[in-house]
């Protein structure tokens, strides 16, 4: 069958996600390989003291998302898609939108990307002995009703991003296990029901008069759920009508949930580490937590397991930064050098350096950074008198320093927790010469660490991956589907700790502790 004869059946998947710069939709086969594309670039707007997305922003940047995606369609196949065999969303994980019982929009969408939950954050983490970040749903729930708000006597519901244009869709308010954990704490599939317990006995303190159950949408798990297309979702996607009702939507998910999907991370044991702007590792647990850290947000994979997730604010810029004076160097010595490769002679180099950087340190922060206790950022360096100091060890410990503040938190899971991880997958910017930052990133986590040698298209892909398992998993549990169908014959690279490089990133990361002191008082 020829790919415009699956366009024209029905035979593709299309996954859409809401990232915080770009809304992708991403269009695969029954083989699983991406065959079409669409984005729309927007900003999130900070208004009142609020990070957020207009009502009008999400709807006209979904529908030119998808415009741009039929016309990519029929600008490679010569067709127009009129229906698919299953479809569904993603969007950037918690964040806070409160509905009244008319489906009006009560307060502007609250975007993860705010910090004005403190209080509630703490509260809740306290009363459940559980970490709630504050970007999550529920700690702006409760944030709201310590502040008195107006609207919290009017809530009828609350969504995130992706469980709202699901909605929109399909009249169903439903979201995947994935995204519900970024909603409220989960235990077995479903909401914790002892912290429900507990949250409501806390609610009626506060004369709250709602039902939180009621409250959050219902909880899925990856392939669940008869959610179909209804006809006014086929035109609030597609208003040309082109596009017909009744395809299948799966479970809306989040985008930690599809970026773990999109490298094979579900099963226990099994991680990956996101590198680009910002670093985060989703690591998938084989056991529950003894205790909570502030550094340490519990989510699930879209199938429900347990996950820990460290995430750190900084991790490229500073890095790019110094790419950028050294490029200035060569420009000035009358010999320019294209961008890739600079890149690729500067990290290579790294790998000729020594494996503690010569007693190198280097800080990236350029914004706060929570897991190592910065408030706010410095980017700095220092090093012994006596070390070694030339452009390998200082470059070796600036790719150190993207990963440093990582190493501090997932040393929280390896120590305290005795978390094992038996396969890491990274991504990213930081990945993309080959073998350098992969091999740091092994010798930090003294972990064997893969890249996939096929660029992935990311959490839209891995969203389609999921709209793809709900039509086509036959029963089997994701880890098996991802394993056997989607992964079977990806190409991947995979390096394994260096000794010497692990004892040198483990000196690397004891200077680095010892000289906080030092970044904490640059800060102020």
């Amino acid at each position: 069958m020829t790919i415009q004869e699956k366009i024209g059946s029905g035979k593709t998947y299309l996954g859409i996600e809401f990232g915080s710069t770009r809304i992708k939709a991403v269009l695969i086969d029954d083989t699983f390989a991406p065959i079409a594309a669409g984005s729309h670039d927007w900003e999130n707007r900070y208004e009142n003291g609020v990070w957020t997305y207009s009502l009008d922003d999400i709807i006209e940047g979904l529908r030119d998302c998808y415009a741009k995606l039929s016309a990519d369609v029929k600008e490679k196949y010569g067709i127009i898609p009129e229906t698919y065999g299953a479809m569904g969303i993603s969007g950037m994980m918690h964040g806070y939108m409160a509905f009244d019982k008319d489906d009006e929009l009560l307060v502007p969408f609250r975007t993860w990307r705010n910090t004005i939950t403190e209080e509630a954050a703490s509260e809740l983490s306290e009363l459940f002995k559980f970490n709630i970040p504050q970007r999550w749903s529920i700690a702006h729930l409760y944030q709201a009703i310590l502040n008195n708000e107006e609207h919290i006597s009017k809530i009828a519901h609350i969504n995130t991003l992706a469980g709202y244009i699901h909605y929109r869709l399909t009249g169903d308010r439903s979201v995947g296990v994935g995204e519900a954990s970024g909603i409220f704490p989960i235990e077995n599939g479903t909401y914790n029901s002892k912290y429900l317990e507990k949250l409501d006995a806390l609610l009626k303190t506060k004369n709250f008069e709602g039902n939180i159950r009621d409250i959050l949408p219902a909880v899925l798990s990856a392939g669940e759920g008869d959610a179909v297309l209804t006809e006014s979702g086929a035109k609030l996607l597609d208003p040309t009508g082109t596009l017909k009702p009744g395809v299948k939507l799966c479970p809306p998910e989040g985008d930690a949930g599809t970026g773990m999907v999109a490298t094979n991370s579900v099963l226990p044991k099994t991680g990956n580490v996101s590198a680009g702007t910002s670093i985060f590792a989703m690591l998938v647990l084989s056991k529950p937590f003894f205790g909570y850290y502030p550094e340490i947000d519990v989510v699930t994979t879209p199938d429900g397991s347990s996950v820990a997730m460290v995430h750190c604010n900084n991790c490229c810029s500073e890095l790019d930064a110094w790419v950028n004076v050294f490029g200035e160097f060569a420009a000035l010595s009358g010999n320019p050098m294209d961008r890739s490769k600079l890149y690729e002679s500067l990290y290579k180099n790294a790998l000729t350096g020594d494996p503690d950087c010569g007693g190198t340190v280097a800080y990236n922060f350029l914004s706060g950074e929570p897991v190592a206790g910065a408030e706010n950022g410095r980017p700095m360096y220092f090093r012994t008198p006596d070390g070694s100091f030339n452009l390998a060890n200082f470059f070796r410990a600036q790719l150190y320093s993207s990963m440093a503040a990582l190493k501090v938190g997932m040393d929280i899971l390896f120590e305290n927790e005795k978390v094992s991880i038996e396969k890491i997958t990274g991504h990213g910017g930081l990945f993309k010469v080959q073998g350098v930052a992969q091999q740091f990133l092994a010798d930090g986590l003294n972990s064997a660490v893969s890249v996939m040698k096929t660029a992935g298209e990311g959490g839209a892909w891995g969203m389609a991956i999921l709209a793809a398992y709900a039509v086509l998993g036959n029963g089997k549990a994701l880890p098996e589907f991802l394993d056997k169908e989607v992964f079977a014959s990806m190409e991947s690279s995979t390096v394994q700790p260096d000794e010497k490089g692990a004892a040198g990133f483990a000196a690397f990361i004891e200077n680095y502790k010892k000289g906080l002191a030092a970044e904490y008082a640059a800060a102020k």
